[in-house]
C-alpha cells in the first residue's frame, strides 16, 4: 500500500537494501513449497480497492456506495468482482478470544454484513491484513494498533471465511526478514486459507519496505498473485527502478522480463490501476490500462466509481482488452523486440489468436513494427482489430502502427496458423568463472554511460539480463561499449539503438565478443576477483576471466 510518510521511508531505505535477498553463487537459493492449485484465479482478478483513492478514510458507508456503482456503472457486467477493503478497517484491538474485530466507529454492522451487502450485489468480498504485528498503516503509526496476522494465522484465516471473505491481500511491511523466512511465512497463510475450505484468491506483497524480493523468485507456489514491486503512483514515470513510489513505464520495464511465470491461478500482480485518477494524460491511461491488460496483471481499479467521466469508463469497460486479460491461456504478453523506445509484446491466445502490443515509450510520435512471423503467426493474410477503436484491416504479414508518446497500439491477430510462441524472455545472470561473481551494473544505476563490474551474485534487476536477439538488456537500457572502444574500455549501459556495438554472440569456449569488435570479450580487469572488479573489453584469449556462464 501507498506510504504517507515518504520521510520514514527514506530513511528505512538504507535498511531495507541491507536485508538480505536471495543468496546464489554457492549458498542456498530459496526451494518452491508445494504448489498451490487452489481453484480461484484462474484468469487475472477483476476488481476494485479501496487504497489509492481513500487510503484510511474508508467506513462501511463508502464501501456500500462502491459496491453499489461498480453494479450502477456497469463495471460488473465488463467483469469487475472484488470489492476490496484495504487496511484500516480492523479494530486496533483484537478481542478477548484474539480475534479480530471491524472497527466499530467505521464498519457497525460489522465486516459479516458488509460481505453480505457486496455478495448480494453479484460481487465478491476482499479484505487486507499483514503478516507480521502490524499492517502498513500501523507500522507508519497512521493507524492504531498491531493487529497483523502473526501468531494468529489460522484464526484469522477462519475468521475471514466466517465473514465470506473472497479476496485476501497480504502485505509484508517491514525490513526485517530474508526471502526465505517471506516464503516461510507467506506460506503460513496459505494453508491456514486452505484449511478452511473456502475459495479464497490469495495477493501477496513482499516488498514493502522491504528489499525487491518480488521480482526474485516465482511465487506461484506461494500465492495466486504477487506484486512485482514497489507500489505505483499516479504518474507515468517517477525515475525508479523498482523503489517507493513506481510510475506505470517504470513498473513495465520491472514485470515484462517475469513473463514466464504468468498461468492459469498465477500473477505477476503491477499494481492496482491508477486509471481515472487525473495523473496521466488519456494516451498514458489508455497505455496503463492494455500493458496491465496484456501483460495478464490482475485489474484492480483504484478510482472512485461514483464519480467515473466518460473517458475513464470507456478505459475500464473495454470489451476487447478486458477479453485479451481474462483469455482462459492466462499467458502474459513476452517481449518480441526492444530497441529502448519501441516495444513489441506478443500474448498468444485460446483460439489461436495473438494479441499484440506497440508500446511507445519515448517523448516523440514514432511508427512501431513487427511482423506476423516474428509474433507466432505463419501464412500470408491476416486479420488486425484494433482493441481501441475496434476497426479492423488486413495484411500480408506486416504489423504497423504510428504510435503517439507514451501510447500504445493493440492488435488482435488472426488468420493465418501458428509457428511457435512469441519468445518468452528469457533472463539470466553472467556469472564469471575465475571470480564466481556475476556482471553487475554499477550500484543499480540507470544513466547511459553507467559501467559494469563483478559483484556477489544475487537477483536484483541490476544483475538481470534479458537476451533479445544478440541484444543483452538490463534496467531498460543495453550492454553496450563505445563506437571508438579499444581494449581495456570499460563495459556499460546506454540507450537500446540496434547499433552492432550492442550485439554480443556467446561462444563455444564460454566467452562473450562484441558484434563491432569481434576480437573483443568481455573480461574481469586483469584477472582480479574482488567485489567491484571492472567489466572490460579485451583481446579474446579465453583464459578463466572472460569466461562467463549463465546463472
Amino acid at each position: 500500500m501507498r506510504r504517507r510518510t515518504r520521510r520514514l521511508l527514506a530513511a528505512l531505505g538504507v535498511a531495507a537494501v541491507a536485508v538480505a535477498a536471495t543468496a546464489v553463487g554457492g549458498a542456498a537459493v530459496p526451494q518452491p513449497a508445494r504448489a498451490l492449485d487452489n481453484g480461484v484465479a484462474r484468469t487475472p482478478p477483476m476488481g476494485w480497492n479501496s487504497w489509492n483513492t481513500f487510503g484510511c478514510n474508508i467506513n462501511e458507508t463508502l464501501i456500500r456506495q462502491m459496491a453499489d456503482a461498480m453494479v450502477s456503472s456497469g463495471m460488473r457486467d465488463a467483469g469487475y468482482q472484488y470489492v476490496v477493503v484495504d487496511d484500516c478497517w480492523m479494530n486496533p484491538n483484537r478481542d478477548s478470544a484474539g480475534n479480530l474485530q471491524g472497527d466499530p466507529s467505521r464498519f457497525p454492522s460489522g465486516m459479516r454484513a458488509l460481505g453480505d451487502y457486496i455478495h448480494a450485489r453479484g460481487l465478491k468480498f476482499g479484505i487486507y491484513q499483514g503478516p507480521l504485528d502490524k499492517t502498513c498503516a500501523q507500522y507508519f503509526n497512521s493507524y492504531p494498533g498491531a493487529t497483523g496476522a502473526q501468531g494468529h494465522e489460522a484464526q484469522d484465516a477462519r475468521q475471514f471465511a466466517a465473514w465470506g471473505v473472497d479476496y485476501l491481500k497480504y502485505d509484508w511491511c517491514s525490513p526485517s526478514g530474508t526471502i526465505d523466512d517471506q516464503v516461510r511465512v507467506f506460506n503460513i497463510m496459505r494453508d491456514a486459507l486452505a484449511a478452511t475450505g473456502r475459495p479464497i484468491v490469495y495477493s501477496i506483497n513482499s516488498n514493502s519496505v522491504h528489499s525487491k524480493t518480488g521480482p526474485q523468485r516465482d511465487w506461484g507456489d506461494v500465492a495466486n498473485m504477487w506484486r512485482t514491486t514497489e507500489d505505483i503512483t499516479n504518474t507515468w514515470n517517477s525515475g525508479q527502478t523498482n523503489g517507493y513510489p513506481m510510475g506505470v513505464q517504470n513498473i513495465v520495464d520491472v514485470t515484462v522480463p517475469l513473463a514466464g511465470r504468468a498461468k492459469p491461478g498465477a500473477f505477476n500482480d503491477m499494481d492496482m490501476l491508477e486509471v481515472g485518477r487525473g495523473g496521466m494524460t488519456d494516451t498514458e491511461m489508455r497505455s496503463h490500462f492494455a500493458l496491465w491488460a496484456t501483460m495478464a496483471s490482475p485489474l484492480i481499479a483504484g478510482n472512485d466509481l461514483r464519480s467515473m467521466n466518460a473517458a475513464t469508463q470507456t478505459i475500464l469497460k473495454n470489451a476487447n482488452l478486458i477479453g485479451i486479460s481474462q483469455d482462459p491461456l492466462a499467458r502474459q504478453a513476452g517481449q518480441v523486440s526492444f530497441d529502448g523506445t519501441r516495444r513489441v509484446l506478443a500474448k498468444p491466445l485460446a483460439n489461436g489468436d495473438v494479441a499484440v502490443v506497440l508500446f511507445n515509450q519515448g517523448s516523440a510520435t514514432t511508427t512501431v513494427s513487427t511482423t506476423a512471423a516474428a509474433v507466432g503467426k505463419s501464412g500470408s493474410s491476416f486479420t488486425l482489430r484494433d482493441a481501441w477503436t475496434d476497426a479492423t484491416s488486413t495484411s500480408t504479414g506486416a504489423i504497423s502502427a504510428s504510435v503517439p508518446a507514451h501510447g500504445t497500439v493493440v492488435y488482435r491477430v488472426s488468420g493465418g496458423g501458428t509457428t511457435t510462441p512469441p519468445p518468452t524472455p528469457t533472463t539470466f545472470r553472467l556469472r564469471s568463472e575465475s571470480s564466481g561473481r556475476c556482471l553487475d551494473v554499477d550500484n543499480g544505476g540507470t544513466a547511459n554511460g553507467t559501467g559494469t563490474l563483478v559483484w556477489d551474485c544475487h537477483s536484483n534487476a541490476n544483475q538481470q539480463f534479458t537476451a533479445n536477439g544478440q541484444t543483452l538488456q538490463v534496467l531498460g537500457k543495453c550492454l553496450d561499449v563505445p563506437t571508438g572502444a579499444t581494449a581495456g574500455t570499460r563495459v556499460q549501459i546506454w540507450d537500446c539503438n540496434g547499433g552492432t556495438n550492442q550485439q554480443w554472440t556467446f561462444n563455444g569456449n564460454g566467452t562473450v565478443s562484441n558484434g563491432r569488435f569481434p576480437t573483443l570479450c568481455l573480461d574481469v580487469d586483469g584477472g582480479a576477483t574482488a567485489n567491484g572488479t571492472r567489466v572490460i573489453l579485451w583481446t579474446c584469449h579465453g583464459n578463466t576471466n572472460q569466461r562467463w556462464s549463465r546463472a
